[in-house]
């Protein structure tokens, strides 16, 4: 029962540690996406599309991350090309998102999907509660603790890191010293956009395996506080995923061990801990100012 709870538990937290660490870099270089639950859920809806038309969840995960991609690109261009107002544009997206994929998923609906497979290593995948939650999980759940640690390495032991990291410090400066401000931070939306578009396909081919509208339920507002909670920190990020994953499950053993409490309320569990952990984080506004990129959310315009 214990493996059990650990594996659903990693599971739950696989596609919110993807999305959060996807904006992540996003707002390491100053810029503020709030459309991640429109790129999950647009994510989601091609991952099972694509992989039900050709029998490959790969294929399937593949046009997700592209179709993520391109939404996060239609972001950049309104925002850092045509200068628009960041959080609007993000909450535009996120509405297209939901909208779309509602219409386009609309003939998935109820159709079995594709499952994507577990990974099976001789012997250590049949040890004992700990063979199936380290060397018996899906792909993903492996490219989410690489993407993790591949995102803390670059930004704070690479030039290329410290470059992001000082575009989202000080922009202009940045500029000053020849730094292409625009280019990069297009980089950074575009893999923000790929890393939502891959949690929302990990939702619809290895979490449940089907469509469902809306099916992402929250979980890009989530990733979005969960960069917040982290202060901006890749492996505080893992932390918190995994802490807001054993939430969610949580409140579904709950339910299922018939606590004398109403089954809405324990749902609501995992965004009550998420509002919870903003108002303690804003109570701390020290800590938050110092670990804030300074240039989040303000648009820069180079001189012509």
């Amino acid at each position: 029962m214990l493996e059990g709870i650990l594996i659903t538990i990693a599971t739950a937290a696989t596609p919110l540690l993807i999305a959060a660490v996807g904006e992540l870099v996003v707002e390491r270089s100053g810029v503020l996406n709030l459309g991640v639950e429109g790129m999950m859920v647009m994510g989601a809806v091609t991952g099972f599309g694509v992989a039900l038309t050709t029998g490959s969840p790969w294929l399937g995960v593949l046009a997700a991350i592209i179709v993520g991609a391109l939404f996060s690109l239609l972001f950049g261009f309104l925002t850092l090309t045509l200068v628009t107002n960041q959080v609007a544009t993000g909450l535009a997206l996120t509405l297209l998102g939901l909208g779309l994929s509602g219409m386009l998923g609309e003939a998935f609906v109820g159709l079995p999907g594709v499952k994507m497979g577990y990974v099976y290593i001789p012997v250590l995948t049949d040890l004992p509660l700990v063979g199936k939650l380290f060397f018996g999980q899906d792909p993903l759940f492996y490219v989410s603790l690489l993407l993790a640690g591949g995102v803390a390495y670059f930004l704070f032991r690479t030039r290329a890191g410290l470059t992001l990291r000082s575009i989202g410090d000080n922009h202009t400066s940045a500029h000053a010293l020849g730094i292409n401000v625009i280019g990069i931070r297009y980089l950074a939306v575009m893999f923000g956009g790929a890393c939502a578009g891959l949690a929302g396909a990990y939702l619809s081919l290895v979490y449940t395996p089907q469509w469902i509208e809306n099916m992402t339920a929250g979980r890009g507002w989530i990733a979005l506080a969960l960069v917040v909670f982290a202060s901006w920190r890749p492996w505080r990020v893992l932390a918190g995923a995994y802490l807001f994953g054993a939430v969610s499950i949580g409140q579904l053993h709950a339910q299922a061990l018939g606590i004398g409490v109403p089954s809405q309320l324990l749902s609501s569990l995992p965004y009550l801990a998420t509002v919870v952990v903003l108002v303690l984080i804003s109570r701390n506004r020290r800590l938050t100012m110092i670990n804030t990129p300074a240039s989040l959310g303000r648009p820069f315009v180079p001189d012509r």
